[in-house]
Protein backbone atom coordinates (compact mmCIF):
# COMPACT_ATOMS: atom_id res chain seq x y z
CA UNK A 1 0.00 0.00 0.00
CA UNK A 2 1.35 3.40 -1.00
CA UNK A 3 0.15 5.97 1.55
CA UNK A 4 -1.23 9.01 -0.27
CA UNK A 5 -2.96 10.67 2.67
CA UNK A 6 -2.66 10.77 6.46
CA UNK A 7 -5.48 11.64 8.86
CA UNK A 8 -4.44 12.76 12.34
CA UNK A 9 -6.30 13.04 15.59
CA UNK A 10 -5.76 16.37 17.37
CA UNK A 11 -5.52 16.16 21.15
CA UNK A 12 -2.84 13.80 22.42
CA UNK A 13 -1.64 13.13 18.88
CA UNK A 14 -0.47 16.34 17.22
CA UNK A 15 -0.86 18.73 20.15
CA UNK A 16 -1.23 18.42 23.91
CA UNK A 17 -3.19 20.60 26.32
CA UNK A 18 -1.24 22.50 28.98
CA UNK A 19 -1.02 21.05 32.52
CA UNK A 20 -3.83 21.77 34.97
CA UNK A 21 -1.72 24.16 37.03
CA UNK A 22 -0.89 26.24 33.94
CA UNK A 23 -4.55 26.19 32.87
CA UNK A 24 -5.66 27.48 36.24
CA UNK A 25 -2.85 30.05 36.56
CA UNK A 26 -3.46 31.55 33.12
CA UNK A 27 -7.19 31.79 33.81
CA UNK A 28 -6.67 33.48 37.16
CA UNK A 29 -4.27 35.96 35.56
CA UNK A 30 -6.80 36.79 32.86
CA UNK A 31 -9.70 37.25 35.28
CA UNK A 32 -7.67 39.09 37.93
CA UNK A 33 -8.71 36.63 40.62
CA UNK A 34 -6.02 36.17 43.27
CA UNK A 35 -5.56 33.02 45.36
CA UNK A 36 -3.06 32.25 48.05
CA UNK A 37 -0.78 29.28 47.49
CA UNK A 38 -2.84 26.87 49.57
CA UNK A 39 -6.10 27.74 47.81
CA UNK A 40 -4.45 27.56 44.39
CA UNK A 41 -3.02 24.14 45.16
CA UNK A 42 -6.41 22.91 46.38
CA UNK A 43 -8.25 24.12 43.27
CA UNK A 44 -5.64 22.69 40.91
CA UNK A 45 -5.59 19.35 42.72
CA UNK A 46 -9.38 19.04 42.74
CA UNK A 47 -9.81 20.13 39.13
CA UNK A 48 -7.31 17.48 38.12
CA UNK A 49 -8.97 14.83 40.28
CA UNK A 50 -12.35 15.28 38.54
CA UNK A 51 -10.79 15.38 35.06
CA UNK A 52 -12.13 18.87 34.38
CA UNK A 53 -9.45 19.89 31.85
CA UNK A 54 -10.48 18.90 28.31
CA UNK A 55 -7.71 17.01 26.56
CA UNK A 56 -6.10 15.70 29.74
CA UNK A 57 -5.63 12.01 30.44
CA UNK A 58 -7.21 12.06 33.90
CA UNK A 59 -10.32 9.92 34.11
CA UNK A 60 -13.29 12.25 34.57
CA UNK A 61 -15.68 12.02 37.48
CA UNK A 62 -18.96 12.36 35.58
CA UNK A 63 -22.07 13.31 37.57
CA UNK A 64 -24.93 10.90 36.89
CA UNK A 65 -27.12 13.83 35.90
CA UNK A 66 -25.02 14.48 32.79
CA UNK A 67 -24.10 10.91 31.83
CA UNK A 68 -26.05 11.11 28.57
CA UNK A 69 -24.58 14.50 27.68
CA UNK A 70 -21.09 13.25 28.49
CA UNK A 71 -21.43 10.23 26.21
CA UNK A 72 -22.18 12.46 23.23
CA UNK A 73 -20.34 15.60 24.32
CA UNK A 74 -18.42 15.95 21.05
CA UNK A 75 -21.55 16.01 18.88
CA UNK A 76 -22.24 19.71 19.47
CA UNK A 77 -20.61 22.80 20.93
CA UNK A 78 -23.44 23.14 23.47
CA UNK A 79 -23.09 19.57 24.74
CA UNK A 80 -19.31 19.85 24.99
CA UNK A 81 -19.56 23.07 26.98
CA UNK A 82 -22.27 21.68 29.27
CA UNK A 83 -20.33 18.50 29.94
CA UNK A 84 -17.08 20.16 30.91
CA UNK A 85 -18.69 22.96 32.91
CA UNK A 86 -20.44 20.26 34.93
CA UNK A 87 -17.08 18.69 35.72
CA UNK A 88 -15.53 22.03 36.70
CA UNK A 89 -18.47 22.91 38.94
CA UNK A 90 -17.87 19.87 41.10
CA UNK A 91 -14.96 21.87 42.52
CA UNK A 92 -15.56 24.72 44.96
CA UNK A 93 -14.11 27.70 43.09
CA UNK A 94 -13.37 31.12 44.60
CA UNK A 95 -15.61 32.94 42.11
CA UNK A 96 -18.57 31.64 40.06
CA UNK A 97 -17.30 33.20 36.82
CA UNK A 98 -14.12 31.13 37.01
CA UNK A 99 -15.83 28.03 35.58
CA UNK A 100 -16.71 29.77 32.31
CA UNK A 101 -13.28 31.38 32.18
CA UNK A 102 -11.55 28.02 32.59
CA UNK A 103 -13.62 26.56 29.77
CA UNK A 104 -12.78 29.52 27.54
CA UNK A 105 -9.06 29.19 28.30
CA UNK A 106 -8.79 25.63 27.01
CA UNK A 107 -9.99 26.76 23.55
CA UNK A 108 -7.17 29.29 23.12
CA UNK A 109 -4.07 28.50 21.03
CA UNK A 110 -1.85 29.35 24.00
CA UNK A 111 -3.30 26.42 25.94
CA UNK A 112 -2.01 23.91 23.37
CA UNK A 113 1.52 22.83 22.59
CA UNK A 114 2.62 20.80 19.56
CA UNK A 115 4.57 17.65 20.25
CA UNK A 116 8.29 18.13 19.54
CA UNK A 117 8.13 16.26 16.23
CA UNK A 118 4.74 17.53 15.00
CA UNK A 119 6.12 20.21 12.67
CA UNK A 120 8.85 17.91 11.39
CA UNK A 121 6.35 15.20 10.49
CA UNK A 122 3.79 17.53 8.91
CA UNK A 123 6.40 19.30 6.82
CA UNK A 124 7.93 15.95 5.89
CA UNK A 125 4.58 14.71 4.62
CA UNK A 126 4.08 17.95 2.71
CA UNK A 127 7.45 17.57 0.99
CA UNK A 128 6.56 14.01 0.02
CA UNK A 129 3.29 15.14 -1.57
CA UNK A 130 1.20 13.30 1.03
CA UNK A 131 -2.05 15.08 1.86
CA UNK A 132 -2.92 15.66 5.51
CA UNK A 133 -6.20 15.91 7.39
CA UNK A 134 -7.29 16.34 11.00
CA UNK A 135 -10.21 14.26 12.27
CA UNK A 136 -11.14 15.23 15.80
CA UNK A 137 -13.79 14.56 18.42
CA UNK A 138 -14.14 18.11 19.68
CA UNK A 139 -16.72 20.72 20.62
CA UNK A 140 -15.07 23.86 19.23
CA UNK A 141 -13.13 25.15 16.23
CA UNK A 142 -9.48 24.09 16.50
CA UNK A 143 -8.39 25.76 13.25
CA UNK A 144 -7.07 28.88 15.06
CA UNK A 145 -4.77 26.62 17.11
CA UNK A 146 -3.16 25.32 13.92
CA UNK A 147 -2.88 28.82 12.47
CA UNK A 148 -1.30 30.25 15.63
CA UNK A 149 1.29 27.49 15.80
CA UNK A 150 2.15 27.79 12.11
CA UNK A 151 0.81 24.32 11.27
CA UNK A 152 -2.19 25.28 9.13
CA UNK A 153 -0.26 25.37 5.81
CA UNK A 154 0.31 21.61 6.15
CA UNK A 155 -3.31 20.62 6.77
CA UNK A 156 -5.53 20.08 3.73
CA UNK A 157 -8.83 19.29 5.46
CA UNK A 158 -10.47 19.32 8.90
CA UNK A 159 -13.27 17.01 9.99
CA UNK A 160 -14.64 18.10 13.37
CA UNK A 161 -17.28 16.09 15.18
CA UNK A 162 -19.27 19.03 16.55
CA UNK A 163 -19.75 20.47 13.07
CA UNK A 164 -21.24 17.20 11.83
CA UNK A 165 -23.19 15.93 14.84
CA UNK A 166 -21.36 12.59 15.00
CA UNK A 167 -18.22 11.48 16.80
CA UNK A 168 -15.54 8.89 16.29
CA UNK A 169 -15.56 5.94 15.84
CA UNK A 170 -18.48 6.69 13.49
CA UNK A 171 -17.13 5.79 10.03
CA UNK A 172 -18.67 8.88 8.46
CA UNK A 173 -15.94 11.07 9.95
CA UNK A 174 -13.18 9.00 8.40
CA UNK A 175 -15.03 8.79 5.10
CA UNK A 176 -15.30 12.59 5.02
CA UNK A 177 -11.63 12.84 5.90
CA UNK A 178 -10.67 10.69 2.93
CA UNK A 179 -13.01 12.67 0.68
CA UNK A 180 -11.37 15.88 1.83
CA UNK A 181 -7.96 14.49 1.01
CA UNK A 182 -9.09 13.00 -2.27
CA UNK A 183 -7.69 9.63 -1.28
CA UNK A 184 -9.12 6.14 -1.14
CA UNK A 185 -9.30 4.69 2.40
CA UNK A 186 -6.92 1.88 1.44
CA UNK A 187 -4.32 4.55 0.57
CA UNK A 188 -4.90 6.48 3.81
CA UNK A 189 -3.31 6.17 7.24
CA UNK A 190 -5.14 7.25 10.41
CA UNK A 191 -2.91 8.33 13.32
CA UNK A 192 -4.36 8.70 16.81
CA UNK A 193 -4.03 7.91 20.49
CA UNK A 194 -7.41 6.25 21.12
CA UNK A 195 -7.71 2.63 20.02
CA UNK A 196 -11.50 2.75 20.05
CA UNK A 197 -12.24 6.19 18.60
CA UNK A 198 -9.36 6.39 16.13
CA UNK A 199 -9.37 2.67 15.50
CA UNK A 200 -12.76 3.14 13.85
CA UNK A 201 -10.91 4.15 10.68
CA UNK A 202 -9.99 0.51 10.12
CA UNK A 203 -13.65 -0.19 9.49
CA UNK A 204 -13.55 1.70 6.19
CA UNK A 205 -10.22 0.21 5.13
CA UNK A 206 -7.68 2.72 6.46
CA UNK A 207 -4.46 1.57 8.04
CA UNK A 208 -4.16 2.82 11.63
CA UNK A 209 -1.11 3.89 13.62
CA UNK A 210 -1.35 4.59 17.36
CA UNK A 211 0.70 6.95 19.50
CA UNK A 212 0.82 7.33 23.28
CA UNK A 213 -1.10 10.25 24.79
CA UNK A 214 1.70 11.63 26.96
CA UNK A 215 2.86 15.11 27.99
CA UNK A 216 4.78 16.72 25.14
CA UNK A 217 8.14 16.55 26.91
CA UNK A 218 7.70 12.81 27.49
CA UNK A 219 7.03 11.97 23.84
CA UNK A 220 9.72 13.66 21.74
CA UNK A 221 9.51 11.43 18.68
CA UNK A 222 6.25 9.49 18.79
CA UNK A 223 5.14 10.74 15.36
CA UNK A 224 8.35 10.08 13.44
CA UNK A 225 7.38 6.45 12.69
CA UNK A 226 4.62 7.91 10.49
CA UNK A 227 7.25 9.20 8.05
CA UNK A 228 9.00 5.86 8.06
CA UNK A 229 5.70 4.14 7.37
CA UNK A 230 4.97 6.48 4.48
CA UNK A 231 8.44 5.65 3.15
CA UNK A 232 7.59 1.95 3.33
CA UNK A 233 9.53 1.20 6.50
CA UNK A 234 7.22 -0.54 8.99
CA UNK A 235 7.86 -0.26 12.73
CA UNK A 236 6.19 -2.81 15.06
CA UNK A 237 3.15 -1.35 16.86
Amino acid sequence: MAIKGVLFDFSGTLLRIEPTVSWLRATLDRTGIALDDAEFDRCARELEAVGALPGSTHSPVVPESIADVWATRDESAARHRAAYLALVRQVQLPAPELAEALYARHMTPAAWHPYPDTREVLTGLHRRGVRVGVVSNIGWDLRPVFREHGLAPYVDTYVLSYELGVQKPDPRLFELGCEGLGTDPVDTLMVGDDRVADGGAAGIGCAVHFVDHLPAAERPDGLRPVLRRVDGIHDPQ
